[in-house]
């Protein structure tokens, strides 16, 4: 194998660990926006796994994060506009990044 091939192999590799690493990291910080949403609904404890993953299934409409803040804010109603979803979103990816380099 070749210099070549064995650089362009190794960034191939990273680059597939750091999706990977990227869609945990997301998936992480759309459960932690479904946890404090829950808890501005009023959710139950026994409704809090149900809504997570309606959350979840939220962000597989399109590419980005966009859509998980839109289901979020439609079911608050107005009482958290978008910018404010996009600040607690970015905060919670941050955690969930450090998390998974904490291991």
């Amino acid at each position: 194998m070749t210099t070549f091939d064995e650089r362009e192999a190794a960034f191939e590799s990273k680059y597939a660990h750091d999706s990977a690493a990227q869609f945990r990291a997301e998936s992480r910080a759309n459960k932690k926006l479904a946890v404090w949403a829950a808890e501005k609904l009023g959710k139950s404890s026994a409704d809090l796994d149900e809504y997570i993953k309606e959350v979840i299934r939220a962000d597989m409409k399109e590419a980005g994060f966009e859509d998980v803040l839109t289901k979020v804010a439609e079911d608050l109603g107005g009482t958290a506009d978008m910018q404010e979803l996009r600040t607690l979103y970015t905060g919670f990816l941050s955690e969930a990044k450090a998390e998974l380099a904490e291991g």
